[in-house]
């Protein structure tokens, strides 16, 4: 990947909070839901409840799409991503407690969910884009670059 686009896609990570989330559901059709995240370069942490369906829709498949649209003020400024990506529940302590420190640094109201992510009730989750979208709209109406990641 080319820096330039490299630069783009932290640059709208950065910018954003929120990721429309697309997992596969057991009968086959996707299901979207907006969840936060942080960041670590390009791989992204969410947490989710051990329960949902968001859970067991990446325990039965790992394959996910997200999108992420930064702020704008008219369609000529549209900027964002689009990715398909895989996705892993995390369970190294380690790789646990990095995930965690990222969430905490971006929202840090997270910490009172911590003792939930301990004991499990609450999952993190690392989501490892492969293809990537970039979409800006600076550049032309609707102009997209494909990249791998």
């Amino acid at each position: 990947m080319e820096q330039a686009a490299h630069d783009f896609i932290v640059e709208i990570l950065d910018q954003c909070q929120d990721l429309a989330l697309a997992t596969i559901r057991p009968d086959g059709y996707p299901q979207a839901t907006t969840v936060s995240y942080a960041h670590d370069g390009l791989t992204i942490y969410i947490g989710v409840g051990h329960q949902s369906q968001k859970a067991a829709n990446i325990r039965a498949c790992d394959k996910v799409s997200f999108t992420v649209t930064a702020p704008y003020a008219e369609w000529s400024q549209i900027r964002g991503l689009s990715a398909a990506a895989n996705a892993r529940i995390l369970e190294k302590p380690e790789e646990i407690e990095r995930a965690g420190a990222c969430l905490l640094r971006r929202f840090p109201q997270v910490g009172q969910w911590a003792d939930a992510a301990r004991s499990g009730a609450v999952l993190l989750l690392e989501i490892r884009p492969r293809l990537i979208s970039l979409l800006d709209y600076r550049k032309g109406f609707g102009h997209t670059e494909l990249v791998s990641a």
